[in-house]
């Protein structure tokens, strides 16, 4: 297991009806090819052995006994594969007929999982045939000269990954087998499934595999019966769904006439931090788990990572195609809902706002915006006020002024030149010496003219920081970190581009559109630096700091997933391969790790504002981190993967 990146498949090969042996031929065949691709555990459909759709042939002897031989010979056949497998055949115990999952691996059957929910409609109707697992007496099974263990309850664990099996209609119901297994350990389910093609099933049944996935916090994997099942009545599209607690990783191509292989992998260590941290998850474990559970240990399979199937995405907090549009409302609505109660709470007459023609106070500007609309108050009622300082270009403050305009707010130009200057005389600092203090200087000196307009103005100094500067702690102490309402505060840089993208495209006029879009690709800067010799930004935050694309990643999987250094640093390469070579990625990590421990303190004492994702640094609910705490473990694991590669 490499990093807890289980590699799963689901197979659809293709079958005859009542023909074992072909149909085995075509399982064996897959499994080979799975073998080639790093596959550790994989499953069948349901009956694949003999195909689903053998209906009244199930009761005769001839197919239920070769169904039986070719189990075992398909068993022995591929004992030089170590693949964990799952097969479905129908089997006779206790002198009844059960629809049987059987987990092989390395020439040996780990155990037999009946189905549980044998359904009984027009199209499907199991009960004729097959026996529920709940009326079985009996915990084993016996398969040629040998006993195995049976059980509906059945888990397959190597230690850290733990197996359990649905078998297609198990999922249908109102608590399926693995909702319960799951909390006796079970994080990647398989289904062996038949499930026949209705005009919109697909969709349903798609919703469920990632549902129960969210539910059991696990890894789901889905393989239904394809080509070949008999299309008397029905057909079967065939396909398969890999999912992991909620999010569909792969899938294939329905109505395919060729046999399937989905691959993915599931991310093990993920699905404990989850697990970990949601203690509702265990709650109803003591009464709702069942008296007896029987775990079959197994040996998970080496990783043979030659391909990563897994899409590893480079900006998580920015989704694509319609999803981003929808995830951009989304986020207008958390804010506007957020800053119009606080402004309704404290009965502000105006809201105040410092404008740089930056992307962060240009968002913050836009909630704000949208929030005296929905308020059905004047924009005149908002102040926003730009001020010039040493580093101002000439880009950034005609962008700020004229998007004000454009806008139809109150506007204010104060420059914080002489007032900076005053102040370097009155501490007895050398202007020419552009340090710390040079720079947060005028970061506190913007931050008091907003506080003491707010005061005369009856008004809420509205902040603009986002979460990426809050995690690097690039951010004045009591300067540019400090508001009465910071409405950005877990929105991350990647998304504050792609926000006020979609505010350009979708809610405003031409002229405000073009300011915006400028301002978009304006590179970032705090401006606390004078220009160039062109006027051109001098002090870009990305050239000190590092990209913020992989800050943004690195405080993904560190703050959802709890994820080490090394596999922060092993996901990136993967996410920005042929962007970001090893040794940059590790450098930038570094810096991530440096800064986050040495700046909690600024986080400490941030003001409110709305949490709009799962990744919040808020110090009253998401994130209580001691402002002392050591960076040394997260830098020596760092350090000991120098030189380290893919």
């Amino acid at each position: 297991m490499n990093f807890g990146l289980v590699k799963v498949a689901a197979a659809v090969p293709h079958v005859l009806v009542a023909d074992c042996n072909y149909n085995i031929q075509q399982i064996e065949g897959l499994m080979r090819k799975a073998s080639g691709k790093g596959v550790q555990m994989m499953t069948f459909p349901e009956l694949s052995i003999t195909s689903y759709t053998c209906l009244d042939l199930f009761s005769k002897q001839t197919l239920l006994q070769n169904a039986g031989k070719a189990l075992l010979e398909l068993v022995s056949k591929t004992a030089d594969i170590d693949i964990f497998t799952i097969v479905g055949v129908p089997l006779v115990t206790e002198n009844r007929l059960i629809n049987a999952a059987v987990a092989f691996q390395k020439g040996e059957i780990l155990g037999v999982v009946p189905k549980t929910y044998l359904p009984n409609y027009k199209e499907y109707q199991e009960q004729r045939w097959f026996t529920s697992s709940l009326e079985l007496r009996f915990n084993t099974i016996s398969i040629g000269d040998k006993r195995y263990p049976m059980s509906g309850n059945l888990l397959f664990s190597d230690g850290k990954v733990t197996a359990a099996i649905d078998v297609c209609e198990d999922l249908w119901v109102p608590v399926p087998p693995s909702s319960l297994l799951s909390m006796a350990g079970a994080n990647i389910i398989f289904n062996p499934s038949a499930s026949n093609e209705l005009i919109g099933k697909h969709r349903y049944r798609r919703s469920l595999v990632s549902q129960q996935s969210a539910r059991c916090m696990a890894g789901y994997v889905y393989a239904m019966c394809g080509f070949g099942e008999s299309t008397t009545d029905l057909v079967f599209a065939g396909g398969g769904i890999i999912a992991e607690n909620g999010t569909i990783l792969e899938e294939s191509e329905r109505f395919s006439m060729d046999e399937q292989l989905v691959i993915s992998e599931i991310d093990i260590e993920n699905l404990q931090n989850d697990r970990q941290v949601n203690i509702s998850f265990m709650r109803a474990a003591p009464e709702l788990l069942p008296k007896e559970i029987i775990t079959v240990p197994f040996t998970l399979p080496e990783s043979k990572y030659n391909e990563f199937t897994r899409y590893i995405d480079p900006h998580p907090f920015v989704p694509s195609g319609n999803e981003l549009n929808e995830r951009c409302e989304e986020i207008f609505n958390i804010q506007v809902a957020g800053l119009a109660k606080r402004i309704t709470h404290v009965r502000s007459k105006t809201a105040v706002i410092g404008i740089s023609g930056g992307l962060d106070s240009t968002l913050a500007l836009l909630v704000t915006v949208m929030t005296f609309d929905a308020l059905k108050k004047p924009r005149k009622e908002i102040l926003g006020i730009t001020m010039p300082g040493f580093g101002t270009t000439g880009r950034t403050y005609n962008n700020a002024v004229n998007l004000m305009k454009s806008l139809g707010i109150s506007m204010r130009e104060i420059s914080i030149v002489d007032a900076t200057e005053q102040h370097f005389k009155d501490i007895g600092h050398d202007p020419s010496v552009h340090d710390v203090t040079y720079e947060n200087s005028q970061a506190r000196e913007r931050t008091q003219i907003l506080m003491d307009i707010a005061n005369q103005e009856n008004g809420l100094v509205i902040g603009t920081g986002d979460i990426s500067e809050l995690a690097l702690g690039w951010a004045t102490y009591n300067g540019d970190h400090m508001s009465m309402y910071g409405v950005n505060t877990s929105i991350p840089k990647t998304l504050v581009r792609s926000l006020v993208e979609w505010v350009a495209y979708n809610k405003v006029e031409e002229d405000s559109k073009k300011i915006l879009l400028d301002i978009a690709d304006t590179p970032i800067s705090p401006e606390l630096i004078p220009a160039d010799a062109e006027g051109n930004i001098a002090q870009k935050t990305e050239d000190i700091v590092g990209p913020y694309e992989l800050h943004d990643f690195f405080l993904y999987h560190f703050m959802r997933f709890g994820s080490t250094p090394a596999k922060i640093q092993y996901l990136a390469q993967h996410a920005f391969k042929g962007k970001y070579d090893n040794e940059t990625i590790r450098k930038w990590l570094h810096t991530f790790f440096r800064r986050f421990f040495s700046q909690q303190f600024k986080r400490s004492c941030l003001p409110d504002g709305p949490k709009v994702g799962s990744v919040s640094l808020s110090p009253r609910g998401d994130w209580r981190m001691p402002s002392d705490a050591s960076s040394t473990l997260w830098l020596e694991e760092l350090k000991s993967r120098e030189g380290n590669v893919t």
